[in-house]
């Protein structure tokens, strides 16, 4: 059994026949940094639980942890789809990526796990097989919707921020991690995902993200009330923003922008807040409306009202094939082009 499975130490270290120096000692400092800065903070978070979970579940069936067992594996992904207890199961999804937690760790620990391995990949194919379900998305939010939802907000320094936010973060098809992570320039802060550039026909964001670095043209509106680049403008002058992270917290008076950059997750609230302010979905119980919308709803609506063709929404995304975009796509008209009829048919 590990020692201690939540913190495996993995750092860059010399190897323990060389001896130590000034020069090899920073730059073995220089090299933890850089592994620090491997995977995102909320994917080290998710490993990290993952692997407390997995230690914890062969501690009560009193099996090691370390060297991982592939039939141990297998059990223990048949455990999360079918628990003993009669709990509903994890989702397919969840057990892939709890595998993949599972993968990074061991790798971690200077092990390796063979999902090829008969007794990992048989037990996970028949898991897929019974269990899968066509993903949940998330609603995607239509133009007439984004500008009603920016136009519940006050124009106070608070909902200059979160009009900005919404406007720029659905013109760009913006993960929340992107307009979070925004810098007002290049090489601002060390936490910083990328930064923005203003011009007299829009903005060009250039990001550091899922899929690696990308550049992202947002134009200017036909209108102040509908223009991205507009509400960022106004933003950035009324905050006094010219230095550091581009979306900040502002203080309890509303009067003052402060330097602390605003988590992820406030856009998440900010998107469910307006969309109940704004009576969106009002069919729907409050909870069921709340469910139905996410970070992704940007996106998605980005992919699902551009009438453009799909490559240029594909880049704009910053997806790797169009199938992913298609994936984002929720508009209901999906004959729009009917090849049945372009056949001859």
């Amino acid at each position: 059994m590990s020692d201690s499975p939540d913190a495996p130490d993995a750092s860059p270290a010399l190897p323990a026949h060389v001896a130590g120096s000034g020069a090899l000692d920073r730059l073995v400092e220089t090299a933890r940094g850089y592994a620090q800065q491997s995977a995102a903070d909320n994917t080290l978070s998710a490993y990290a639980a993952d692997w407390a979970h997995f230690a914890r579940w062969c501690r009560m069936k009193g099996a090691d942890d370390l060297p991982p067992s592939p039939e141990m594996i297998g059990l223990y992904l048949a455990d999360l789809a079918a628990p003993a207890d009669n709990m509903a199961g994890l989702s397919v999804p969840t057990i892939e990526r709890r595998l993949s937690g599972l993968t990074w760790n061991v790798a971690q620990r200077g092990f390796t796990i063979d999902r090829r391995n008969r007794h990992i990949a048989t037990v996970l194919a028949g898991i897929r097989r019974r269990h899968a379900r066509p993903p949940k998305q998330k609603e995607a939010i239509a133009p007439e919707e984004i500008l009603a939802m920016a136009a519940t907000l006050p124009h106070d320094l608070r909902g200059l921020r979160d009009r900005a936010i919404l406007l720029l973060g659905y013109a760009g098809g913006l993960r929340r991690s992107e307009i979070t992570g925004l810098d007002h320039a290049r090489d601002e802060t060390i936490d910083g995902r990328g930064w923005v550039e203003i011009m007299e026909d829009g903005a060009v964001l250039t990001l550091n993200a899922k899929t690696g670095w990308r550049e992202v043209e947002i134009g200017r509106g036909t209108s102040g009330r509908s223009c991205p680049v507009h509400a960022l403008e106004q933003w950035l002058r009324f905050a006094k923003i010219g230095f550091g992270p581009l979306f900040v917290r502002v203080s309890r008076d509303g009067r003052r922008a402060l330097e602390a950059r605003l988590n992820d997750r406030h856009v998440a609230r900010l998107i469910k807040q307006t969309v109940l302010a704004a009576g969106i979905r009002s069919d729907l119980p409050e909870a069921e409306r709340l469910a139905l919308f996410s970070g992704h709803s940007l996106r998605a609506g980005l992919a699902s009202w551009a009438e453009v063709d799909e490559r240029h929404v594909q880049k704009h995304l910053g997806h790797a094939s169009a199938e992913m975009t298609r994936r984002y796509q929720r508009r209901k008209d999906r004959f729009r082009v009917n090849l049945t009829k372009a056949a001859g048919l």
